[in-house]
């Protein structure tokens, strides 16, 4: 049984329209199902506006689904009101991208992660002073971080101490939103290096969101693209950034640098920009935009299907070799 389990998850917003004109909303996820395992990391992957940040943060029930299911070691998180919510809340965390927004100036470090401490756990004040210096130590500061406060630390240190926080009631899951887009490349790198190394000695699971398909790849086990509110495509890091089958993901992976001056890579620049949710598309979302495009795809939307090749790789397109797939919903 996995640990996360979302089934055909649907995250809209109402979009205000003149008197008499049907209502429209932003489709900003729209019918997305995967699962996760205890311990793995799930690397997402998209453009801006894709609706990537929105299906973290409706996993962690900061916005609330229109209709799916979100399943946590078999409860149902998008089903959960008032106390049973906040009771929950310890099983999973986030880490937000602006490690400036996201701590409150005002508050301490020893306030600001007490706060959670005491709201989550029985521990009396030794008890949770002890629990920040464990966790200030584990993500690579020290005791004497405690009282400072959120401008005295750089954008790295303070990203630190916003991963100490989501650690302190020792999630099962934790949602990494662009945790590192906001910083430096050098400053990136010590990040991840540092989710990494969390992750073997807790053993908690990670939702790592960014745009950079060279650093989900460098620290997934699994990835999954997506485009304009659906998956287009989900598989081993190795497998999706290897053999990708889904034109938009070939299109992300030419843009990655190749560090080796020998290896040429034809850079595939796709026209325009990506299509409103609140109108997507018929057929495909990614047509308009698809240099592969078939009649087919502007009409018939893809399902998203499983190869049947014992790698667990799914793929909406309907220019992908289906002969021997399966249906991943089936």
């Amino acid at each position: 049984m996995p640990l996360l389990e979302v089934r055909n998850l649907k995250t809209w917003y109402p979009v205000k329209t003149g008197w008499f004109k049907p209502e429209k909303f932003v489709r900003a996820v729209d019918g997305v199902s995967f699962a996760m395992e205890s311990g793995e990391t799930l690397g997402l992957v998209g453009e801006s506006g894709c609706g990537k940040s929105t299906l973290g943060r409706t996993i962690v029930r900061l916005e609330k689904p229109v209709s799916g299911e979100v399943i946590l070691d078999g409860t149902n998180l998008a089903s959960l009101k008032g106390a049973a919510l906040r009771k929950s809340r310890k099983r999973f965390q986030m880490i937000f991208q602006d490690p400036y927004g996201s701590l409150n100036p005002r508050m301490s470090v020893a306030r600001a992660l007490d706060e959670v401490l005491s709201i989550h756990t029985s521990a009396n004040k030794d008890g949770r002073r002890s629990r920040m210096v464990e966790l200030l130590e584990m993500v690579g500061l020290g005791e004497e971080h405690l009282n400072r406060f959120p401008h005295q630390f750089s954008g790295g240190q303070r990203q630190r101490i916003g991963i100490a926080r989501a650690l302190a009631v020792e999630p099962e899951i934790i949602v990494a939103d662009e945790p590192v887009s906001a910083l430096d490349v050098s400053v990136q790198a010590q990040i991840v290096n540092l989710l990494v190394e969390i992750q073997k000695k807790t053993g908690v699971a990670f939702l790592f969101i960014a745009h950079d398909l060279a650093v989900v790849e460098h620290i997934s086990d699994r990835i999954m693209v997506m485009y304009l509110g659906k998956i287009v495509e989900s598989g081993p890091a190795d497998i999706v950034c290897g053999d990708p089958r889904h034109p938009y993901t070939e299109a992300l992976l030419s843009a990655v640098p190749v560090l080796d001056p020998e290896t040429k890579r034809k850079r595939i620049v796709l026209p325009g920009d990506v299509p409103s949710p609140a109108n997507p598309p018929n057929g495909c979302r990614f047509h308009p935009r698809c240099p592969k495009a078939i009649d087919k795809c502007r009409s018939v939307p893809p399902e998203l299907t499983q190869f049947d090749d014992g790698k667990n790789h799914s793929v909406a397109c309907h220019l992908a070799d289906t002969a021997t797939a399966t249906s991943a919903r089936g």
